[in-house]
């Protein structure tokens, strides 16, 4: 009889720590991005629409800031 050997995962977790509070992949980076941005385009329209900036400076910001938070987060 073999000797027995203990369970391993088969793909190990790499994840990284950048500015982030917590260790994240690409996937985790992501989704807090695309988090952001609903969040952001909500306030955006409730509060700085009526007044007359569109919603198109709010997505172009959430762009830049999500490259930002999956590049370095």
């Amino acid at each position: 009889m073999a000797p027995k050997q203990e369970l391993q995962a088969p793909v190990e977790h790499k994840g990284r720590r950048g500015f982030l509070p917590m260790e994240t992949n690409t996937f985790d980076r992501v989704f807090i991005s695309v988090i952001i941005w609903i969040g952001a385009s909500l306030l955006w329209m409730r509060f700085i629409e009526p007044l007359g900036p569109s919603v198109w400076i709010c997505t172009v910001l959430s762009v830049l800031l999500s490259i930002l938070i999956v590049a370095k987060g």
